[in-house]
């Protein structure tokens, strides 16, 4: 195996990919990159057996072949490389040799037969969709996932395919994010799917900005992403995932409107002195304003008062203060609506007259 490439050249694909692999392994061969070089190109697999990216760049391909190197040792090779500079890769006796100019690094390798292949993919339904709108759907909803939860579905997004909308819904069971995208999808798919939270990281890392389209497919137990020279395939997580339209409160009368900003600042400024564990807040509502305090155990206290927009006479009621500006900087709008029934009851947040995005809170006994 024997290929000539530029550094930048190689440089993009095995940054891509790289995220995926794992610092700490139970295989050896995970903490390596596949090579394949073939067909005028060079071909870089990075897989956990969970999440799996693909990318590839043009090459001079002297002799087809592929390996598997060290993907971070590479990484930090070529990174280090200068600019401009011409990488002529050779594999010989099971060792691979990098070299440039008057530098030459000699890796170790283990054969690309002892990488593990990806499950075969049937792709059922496949859509295309704004690059953009994708990231922010996500963007918007994957803080409320669980982290490493016994409930292992809820350490994951939900991708909800429903009509022509696809939504993205997030829960670690204190709270919930449900953002939908902005512009309906031409699809016939029916089907609600669970991706993994390392698959969710590694699709916000692979997402741009940019308005390009990119394709999404969906399989029996995986999903791929296809962008450009870059394919992510990840495994479902297997499960029920809770039924988030029940948790939405519905009939909530009882509605604050408050500038967005100032109430991230104040809840931002009492947070400071909150209970280290339970990081609560009690939010008193009452005339046209609402008072914010927060006490921690060292009898310190906090107290915020910020104008606000209500239709009721008063209320009091805690939350976690972290949930609060997660959700508040999900939201966009000068303005936020918090709307609930009672002090024992959830609180929907969202911009005004907009359920695009919506996050519900659950309240904190304080």
């Amino acid at each position: 195996m024997k290929f000539s490439i530029s550094r930048e050249a190689f440089l993009q694909p095995i940054i891509q990919v790289v995220g995926v692999v794992e610092r700490r392994q139970t295989l050896p061969v995970l903490a390596n990159f596949m090579l394949a070089a073939r067909d005028g190109g060079v071909t870089v697999t990075g897989t956990d057996m969970e999440v799996e990216l693909v990318s590839s760049a043009a090459a001079d391909v002297a002799s087809e072949g592929e390996i598997t190197v060290p993907a971070r040792k590479l990484v930090d090779i070529v990174k280090a490389l200068p600019d401009g500079a011409a990488i002529d890769f050779s594999v010989t006796d099971e060792r691979a040799t990098l070299s440039t100019g008057r530098s030459r690094f000699v890796l170790s390798t283990l054969p690309a037969s002892e990488f593990p292949a990806t499950d075969q993919f049937e792709s059922l339904e496949s859509l295309s969709v704004k690059e953009a709108s994708l990231k922010r759907m996500m963007d918007k909803t994957a803080f409320a996932m669980a982290n490493q939860d016994v409930r292992f579905y809820l350490n994951g997004l939900l991708l909800d395919f429903s009509g022509d909308t696809l939504r993205a819904v997030a829960t670690d069971g204190h709270r919930l994010a449900v953002c939908d995208l902005e512009t309906p999808v031409e699809t016939s798919i029916e089907r609600q799917i669970i991706v993994p939270r390392k698959g969710v990281m590694e699709l916000l890392r692979m997402l741009s900005t940019e308005d390009d389209e990119v394709t999404l497919a969906v399989g029996g137990n995986h999903v791929r992403l296809v962008k450009g020279n870059t394919v992510f395939t990840s495994k479902l997580i297997e499960g029920r995932f809770p039924d988030y339209k029940a948790v939405i409160p519905i009939g909530a009368d009882k509605q604050i409107l408050v500038d967005r900003g100032v109430f991230t600042h104040a809840l931002q400024r009492a947070a400071i002195l909150s209970n280290e564990k339970y990081k609560g807040v009690r939010l008193e509502a009452a005339g046209d304003a609402i008072k914010i305090i927060a006490h921690n155990p060292q009898q310190e206290e906090a107290v915020e008062d910020i104008e606000a927009k209500l239709n009721f006479d008063s209320l009091a009621v805690g939350f976690n203060v972290n949930y609060l500006l997660d959700a508040l900087m999900a939201i966009e709008t000068e303005q936020v609506s918090m709307e609930l029934k009672d002090a024992n009851s959830s609180c929907l947040i969202s911009a005004p007259d907009s359920d695009i995005n919506r996050h519900v809170v659950m309240p904190l006994k304080l």
